[in-house]
């Protein structure tokens, strides 16, 4: 087997069913790191209590996260795939770096100010900490690398800058400072044409569904909004449809609906028609993995298990140091 580069961690947050935007944007990476990197995939249910106001769905959500992880092709033998909150070693970091984590840098983040604005009458403490704990997700596992889209970046220094605090005022170089790993992709956006593709905004098209719902949510998208009538030659360079045929079409179809398009030789429901038919000829091998593995959730439970457990090693081994570091009474 050759030599792993180093490890990678990454986590998201349980939303239930993933979605177009999520598989393109981060699990289709996850699948394809898992062969280079010593990867770590955490579904961080924690992060998730900062903007729920009841937790009813989560168990199940972090059910159909991993049931779409692992039938994208997330490999439990080649990657450590578990569930945040039960490796309560990450709570015990989070607190400690919590002592070294000036309040100003929090509230300077803009994600923060984001979920000020989205979250207007929930702004608690979990949430003004968001970054201290994700910042333990990393360091914990000791990651080398985090696959991140670039409006992350603010995040990952400050999670190096949390080590070099941490390093500092303890006199050592326990914790490593991460590297971002920029993952480069398209915005996904969502069939509404104007916001990025959200379950909130009910505007996804999930990779679970089946072909009807599929061919249902894409009939129903928006496209070019100057185009009226079936005649009127449209503009792919501004149609969402035509940004996801660059994706899931080939590139002899693409053309030729990019040019048929500018002269009104094809019309917006015929060419979300083959869309339709394209994503589900590039999902219908996960989605039969998927339903296999649905079918027997005790198995799935497991993979997150035995995640649990290898990732409690590595954990523990880590708050060893920290601990030894900090000079705890042993």
């Amino acid at each position: 087997m050759a030599q792993k580069k180093g490890r990678v961690f990454s986590g998201a947050r349980p939303t239930g069913k993933q979605h177009l935007g999520n598989y393109l944007g981060a699990i289709k990476n996850y699948v394809a790191l898992q062969d280079e990197y010593d990867c770590v995939y955490s579904i961080v249910d924690l992060h998730a209590l900062t903007t729920l106001e009841t937790t009813r769905d989560l168990k199940q959500n972090c059910l159909e996260m991993a049931l779409d992880w692992l039938a994208a092709g997330i490999d439990p033998q080649k990657s450590i795939v578990f569930v945040q909150s039960h490796v309560p070693q990450v709570t015990e970091l989070h607190t400690i770096l919590s002592m070294v984590t000036p309040l100003g840098k929090l509230t300077d983040l803009p994600t923060f100010k984001e979920k000020i604005r989205d979250h207007p009458n929930n702004v608690n403490y979990g949430l003004v900490g968001y970054p201290v704990l994700m910042s333990a997700d990393i360091t914990l596992y000791k990651a080398d690398l985090v696959p991140v889209g670039i409006d992350q970046a603010p995040h990952i220094e400050f999670t190096r800058e949390t080590v070099r605090s941490f390093n500092y005022r303890f006199n050592t170089n326990v914790l490593i400072e991460p590297q971002m790993k920029v993952t480069q992709f398209p915005k996904i956006m969502g069939i509404d044409g104007v916001n990025k593709m959200s379950k909130s905004l009910n505007n996804e098209i999930e990779i679970s569904a089946t072909a009807e719902e599929t061919q249902k949510r894409v009939l129903s998208m928006v496209t070019d909004p100057n185009r009226q009538r079936r005649t009127d030659p449209g503009n792919p360079d501004i149609c969402n449809v035509f940004a996801l045929h660059k994706i899931f079409s080939a590139a002899e179809q693409v053309e030729n609906i990019n040019t048929e398009c500018r002269r009104a030789g094809i019309g917006c429901v015929d060419c979300k028609k083959m869309l339709a038919q394209n994503i589900n000829a590039n999902l219908a091998g996960l989605r039969e993995r998927r339903t296999e593995l649905a079918a027997h959730p005790q198995d799935v439970l497991d993979v997150l298990a035995d995640g649990d457990k290898r990732a409690r090693v590595i954990a523990e081994a880590t708050m060893q140091e920290v601990r030894r570091a900090v000079d705890f009474l042993e």
